[in-house]
């Protein structure tokens, strides 16, 4: 059975004048006729609309952007004066602003936003000993960002330590230095096997 699609080239024109498309050929073709017609019309009614079209939304709002980025400056300067919580309170914020951007706006730019804050925030929990918090802020960090983020994957590892989980903070540190060397993860893995070492000579005693 010839299954062959046809293929026929049919030549249309837009009027300059009043934008309505209409076929050259004399070829009669209703099915078409009636798609123009249908098009034609709406065109005339968006064009008569009183109200005009509004314009579709710019990529990214600024001062969305800017609220955000006054919000996280505000916690940086509350982690300087050691008030964490004031700082935790700040990141929750800009986190929960950066997760409501419209859905046009460009992904990309949401990951780094939230990345960058779940790591701030990791490190405002860090510095209050509340190593679980962290642990949980700095892997939600590494997910939205793996690459270049190596503040995330060593505050993730730190807290696993500091939590006496060596074997998952090792695979942390691993894991963060497949992206690139850095002299903290490297730092954080002799420790880590220092760890391992004074664990081992306990176990044998």
């Amino acid at each position: 059975m010839d299954t062959t699609d046809v293929f026929e080239y049919i030549q249309l024109t837009v009027d300059a004048t009043t934008n309505k498309v209409t076929k050259t050929s004399s070829t009669p073709n209703k099915s078409l006729q009636d798609e123009l017609a249908t098009l034609n019309t709406y065109h005339r009614q968006l064009v008569s609309l009183e109200t005009p079209i509004p314009l579709p939304p710019v990529p990214v709002n600024p001062k969305r952007s800017q609220q955000i980025g006054k919000l996280r400056e505000t916690g940086n300067e509350a982690f300087r004066k050691a008030k964490h919580q004031d700082a935790i309170k700040m990141y929750t914020l800009a986190i929960d602003m950066a997760k409501t951007r419209p859905g046009w706006e460009p992904a990309g730019l949401v990951r780094e936003e939230i990345a960058a804050l779940y790591a701030n925030r990791a490190q405002a929990y860090m510095s209050m000993r509340e190593w679980a918090d962290g642990a949980v802020d700095a892997q939600a960090s590494v997910e939205m960002r793996a690459v270049n983020n190596t503040k995330g994957w060593w505050r993730r590892s730190k807290c696993l330590v500091e939590m006496g989980r060596l074997e998952e903070a090792q695979e942390v540190v691993s894991k963060g230095l497949e992206f690139g060397a850095d002299a903290d993860l490297l730092s954080l893995r002799k420790e880590i096997e220092v760890a391992f070492d004074k664990q081992a000579a306990r176990i044998s005693t």
